[in-house]
């Protein structure tokens, strides 16, 4: 009698997803998970296998981060008890205000990789040029206006110094040094908007080189890039005297105002997109990534203090030998052995780590990187 064609689908279904769950050398759980029977629903054979590609993924989740953290079970800790134990420190309110929910380290990560070959900048100076006539009367101000790349201007900026140089005092004198924001001039010339102003007593025979943080003006400039015209830089002692260097000419070589500027860049690069990515609505039947958000809440597991919920993903699919992306080869050891193995199966080819404040079964407050927890990337192997 021959075999149905239904029961053949389910059957091999089963037995791929108990070839395919779980990472490289981890045994599929299956303890909770219901089976696909023939009596569900089989107008959708790829909705039920993303069901069930879902639910081992969460339950090898939990298996995967009691494993990680190397606890035996969940430690008991109820949601009263946290609010007994959790310190109100602003040190961990920080951390909880980062972490309330955390989804993909980056956006736009799905088309960005490590860039292990090209120099990254730490630290940037910008020396003063000319203003723009727009924001002069009669010429003046000459200086001070700060180019900067789009590059630098997408970088976080971790610290930013004005460096002035002032001219020698014979005798210690107070030093009133103001820098104004300049801006086109109008019709009532009105152009000086001060921003800082610093009282400083000098003594120096041989000249000083003074800093002023600049960060905030900085960040301003980077998000709103119209509104760099540059700035003028005063510093009178009390007869007057402008002792700031800001000429651009002959004569000041080395003493001209700069910014220093410290900043973080992005070790990243763009790369095609290798897998696929789909959402609950999709037809696609190939190897793709789904979304997933994991609710600690639900799991129980109020010893996690944050995130109490994170984006997860997972990988559902079928993975025909034409469809395959990773390893090409697998098709002829197929070829070779076809009894020896399932076949090639959708798994994660790309994972990321996810940062967790929690209880230990010491009650002690940990936070730390938990690696391999969220799926950036679906293919065959």
């Amino acid at each position: 009698m021959p075999v149905p064609k239904s029961t053949v689908f389910w059957g091999f279904l089963v037995l791929s997803l108990e070839f395919c769950a779980g990472e490289p050398g981890e045994k599929a759980p299956t303890e909770g998970v219901p089976l696909v029977t023939e009596a569900e629903d089989q107008s959708c054979p790829v909705c039920l296998w993303r069901k069930h590609s879902k639910e081992m993924r969460l339950e090898s989740i939990k298996s995967q981060i009691l494993s990680k953290l190397r606890l035996k079970e969940a430690p008991n800790i109820t949601r009263e008890v946290v609010n007994q134990l959790l310190p109100k420190a602003p040190p961990l309110q920080q951390i909880l205000d980062l972490h309330d929910f955390q989804g993909d380290s980056f956006q736009h990560d799905d088309y960005l990789e490590e860039d292990e070959y090209h120099a990254t900048t730490e630290t940037v100076i910008s020396m003063a040029q000319e203003t723009d006539p727009v924001v002069q009367i009669e010429g003046n101000p000459h200086c001070c206006f700060f180019n900067f790349s789009p590059k630098i201007m997408f970088t976080k900026v971790v610290k930013a110094q004005l460096w002035v140089y002032l001219r020698p005092v014979q005798h210690t004198s107070t030093v009133y040094l103001q820098i104004l924001r300049l801006k086109p001039v109008t019709e009532d010339g009105s152009r000086h908007i001060r921003i800082r102003s610093l009282k400083i007593d000098l003594n120096s025979r041989i000249g000083h080189w003074q800093s002023i943080d600049f960060k905030h003006v900085l960040q301003n400039w980077f998000k709103q890039p119209q509104n760099n015209w540059g700035i003028e830089i005063n510093a009178f002692d009390p007869n007057g005297n402008d002792l700031a260097v800001t000429s651009l000419g002959p004569g000041a070589e080395g003493l001209h105002p700069f910014m220093e500027l410290r900043v973080l860049e992005n070790n990243k690069r763009s790369r095609r997109n290798l897998g696929l990515d789909c959402d609950e609505h999709s037809t696609e039947s190939r190897c793709c990534r789904y979304p997933l958000t994991v609710d600690f809440e639900a799991f129980g597991w109020d010893w996690i203090i944050a995130p109490k919920r994170y984006k997860a993903n997972y990988c559902s699919g079928q993975c025909e030998y034409m469809f395959m992306q990773k390893y090409p080869h697998t098709h002829l050891v197929q070829q070779a052995n076809p009894r020896g193995s399932a076949g090639p199966c959708c798994t994660p080819t790309k994972m990321s780590p996810i940062n967790m404040l929690y209880f230990n079964d010491k009650q002690q407050i940990i936070y730390g990187k938990i690696p391999g927890m969220v799926v950036d990337r679906c293919g065959c192997s």
